[in-house]
This record gives C-alpha cells, sequence and structure tokens, in this order.
C-alpha cells in the first residue's frame, strides 16, 4: 500500500493512504479559506438553568446539524423549540409540525417545535436534523422520547442570510431547562 506523508511546520502529520483494494478514489479538499472539518462535535452544555440555550459563531460551511438532548427537562409544561439565524435568531416564518406518538399534532411558525404535549416531569432524549437544501433553505426532522410518549416533527426555513446559530428554547419563551444535557454537531 503506498502513503503520501505530510509533516506539518512546526509538529504533527497527516497520513494518506491508498486502499489495498482495486479502483480509483477521490478526496475532494475544500477552498483553502474553507475550513475542511467534516463533523464538529460542540461543546456540550448542562441544561439547568435559563430560558435557551445558544450555540453561535458556526461556520458559512454547515451543510447539517444535529440537536443532541439527554435527559433534558423544563420546568414546566412547555414544549421544546429549535430556532436557527443568520446574524440573529429568527423567530418567525417556520412551517413546524409535531406529534405527540397520540394522535395529537402541533403546529407552530416561531421555530422547530420537537416536543408537544409535554409534562414538568418529562425527561427529553433523542435528536432533531436540520439540513440545507442550498440557497439558505433548511428542513429539520426529529425524534425525541419523552414521558411515555415518542415525538416526531418535521419544518422547513428559509433564512435570509447564511446560518449561524442555533437556539434551543421553550414555546412559551418562560419555563427554564432544570435537568439533563444538550449538544450540538455540525457537518459541511
Amino acid at each position: 500500500m503506498a502513503s503520501l506523508v505530510l509533516t506539518g511546520d512546526t509538529s504533527g502529520q497527516v497520513t494518506i493512504s491508498a486502499p489495498a483494494v482495486a479502483g480509483t478514489n477521490t478526496l475532494t479538499l475544500q477552498a483553502a479559506t474553507a475550513t475542511n472539518a467534516v463533523n464538529t462535535l460542540a461543546t456540550a452544555v448542562a441544561s439547568t438553568s435559563g430560558t435557551s440555550i445558544d450555540f453561535t459563531g458556526l461556520p458559512s460551511w454547515i451543510k447539517r446539524i444535529t440537536v443532541m438532548l439527554s435527559g433534558a427537562s423544563l420546568s414546566g409544561t412547555s414544549d421544546f423549540l429549535i430556532q436557527i439565524g443568520a446574524g440573529s435568531v429568527t423567530s418567525s416564518g417556520y412551517v413546524s409540525t409535531c406529534n405527540n406518538g397520540a394522535g395529537t399534532n402541533t403546529s407552530t411558525t416561531s421555530g422547530f417545535r420537537i416536543t408537544v404535549s409535554s409534562g414538568a416531569a418529562d425527561v427529553a432524549y433523542g435528536i432533531a436534523i436540520i439540513s440545507t437544501l442550498g440557497s439558505n433553505i433548511w428542513t429539520q426532522s426529529g425524534l425525541i422520547s419523552g414521558g411515555s410518549a415518542m415525538r416526531s416533527s418535521a419544518g422547513g426555513l428559509t433564512l435570509g442570510g447564511t446560518l449561524d446559530r442555533v437556539r434551543i428554547t421553550t414555546v412559551n419563551g418562560t419555563d427554564t431547562f432544570d435537568a439533563g444535557t444538550i449538544n450540538i454537531l455540525y457537518e459541511g
């Protein structure tokens, strides 16, 4: 197997090895000004206080964001809501519907609603995936387990600019986070 080793100016190295099977493989690198990270895990945030959790300063090359909830809970009966933005958080114009697993659908235009009919004792586990179609058009789908039901959600939004932030908040805007962890994984 042939290998190419690139040594850094100050430290470290990258080794590129051809596979031991016949055929041709192509890896296209992004422009020199872009970051070539394919998957980037942000820093997890304890969802134990406040009414929202923001991930800001996100790079312009993002094509997909996975929002992950582990044991996340709210102080009241409001539901979880994800909002995205370009320069500031967008709080209107969404097309979003969530099903509580028992036949109740709830729609909203203020964000991607990822839970519905939650109780204060419910603890949320799951993911919501936000992907771009290009031209600042974003779609969302998710599965969140909480209480005794599996919530499914889907939606869409066209941003007025390049996405650079994600907010996890509540539908009513006043219930506070009181347990768990929330994080995002973004991909180029």
